[in-house]
């Protein structure tokens, strides 16, 4: 498809998560010869998650276009933000004018759980009033064929395989022996401290990222016995704010990662790595039903389910030992089939190109 113009609107609403799958997507769309402005309430973010900007990408601060804005071939309105007023009649204005229209996409929140595949590329036309024609499709990421896919670049297993875990803990000044290494990329899981002690009673190492998992390690710390790590067999790394380059990187050094959110689920996965997920706690525990169907979907060996369970609060009592083989190999089944789909971006210029 020859390359086009694309409008995607972000509002940043918690933990940086929605931006960094919106960063991702005009990267990806922006590395295949398309143009993409990305309209964001609040980009400062960008500033630490995408130091080096990318050519093809302009970053506009703000989700309300001005009077004279005219849409791009493709918007995209990112997890249900909700288009500004003049954006919504600027679509209107270049549907009625007869000029290009814009093929209007909802981008959706990535779940397993089987609405996803009855939902998604549904289009949902206007038929009245100055949107009168306008088509607006539902895009819904998702684990299997059936679905949006996931967003994943096009050299991404191939840096995968030529990366230095080594050189790269060196470079970040952490010192490691062989011991099995572990990243904790979390909200406030109830049973962190019991995580803790458990990981005290073997040598490895925590890489531990910065924000509300350093503080929660550090309260959690501060609430435990002097004596949990007397012999310091469990060493702790704090680790700065990381560029999605380097957490990448960071999730390809650990032989199991804890995760939070979507964005760092996908890169986990890509990792291949063990991995732990905290699904984002709803009010109405919506995120159980979403842990439970992406379980699963990972065909999760039982240790690692009742991990999950007690992990997200769905249940109380001791945490199992983390099982490093089975854990992986789970990862590893899963990654080789999402690896035999389309990713997000082919799936979603497909869709396009057909609506267009």
């Amino acid at each position: 498809m020859a390359g086009l113009h694309w409008d995607i609107f972000c509002r940043v609403v918690d933990n940086f998560g929605d931006i960094g799958v919106c960063w991702r997507l005009a990267a990806q769309l922006a590395a295949r010869g398309h143009a993409v402005r990305l309209w964001i309430d609040e980009p400062s973010a960008l500033a630490w998650m995408a130091p080096g900007g990318c050519a093809g990408v302009e970053v506009i601060a703000g989700t309300g276009a001005g009077a004279h804005y005219q849409p791009g071939e493709v918007v995209v309105e990112a997890f249900g933000g909700t288009l500004a007023p003049n954006v919504v009649a600027a679509i209107g204005r270049a549907n009625r004018d007869g000029g290009a229209r814009a093929c209007w996409i909802n981008l959706e929140y990535l779940s397993a759980e089987p609405f996803v595949a009855r939902s998604h590329a549904l289009e949902s036309p206007v038929h009245g009033g100055a949107l009168a024609g306008v088509r607006r499709w539902f895009y819904f990421p998702g684990f299997t064929s059936d679905t949006g896919g996931l967003l994943r670049e096009a050299d991404l297993m191939e840096r995968r395989a030529h990366f230095d875990r080594a050189h790269w803990l060196a470079r970040q000044g952490v010192s490691w022996t062989g011991e099995p290494v572990v990243s904790l990329f979390c909200y406030e899981p109830p049973a962190l401290g019991q995580f803790l002690g458990a990981m005290a009673r073997a040598p490895a190492l925590l890489l531990v990222t910065h924000g509300r998992a350093a503080a929660a390690v550090r309260r959690a710390q501060a609430a435990m016995p002097g004596s949990w790590n007397r012999d310091g067999a469990l060493k702790i790394a704090f680790i700065p704010l990381l560029s999605q380059v380097e957490f990448d990187r960071l999730l390809w050094c650990a032989d199991c990662n804890f995760v939070r959110g979507e964005d760092s689920l996908v890169r986990a996965l890509w990792a291949g790595a063990g991995l732990v997920w905290q699904a984002y706690p709803q009010s109405d525990d919506a995120h159980h039903a979403k842990l439970e169907a992406f379980l699963d979907w990972l065909g999760a060996p039982a240790s690692l389910r009742r991990f999950h369970r007690l992990w997200n609060g769905l249940e109380e009592g001791l945490l199992p030992p983390i099982e490093w083989a089975p854990w992986r190999t789970a990862v590893e089944r899963a990654r080789a089939r999402l690896l035999a789909q389309d990713d997000l971006v082919s799936r979603l210029l497909r869709l396009v190109a057909e609506n267009r």
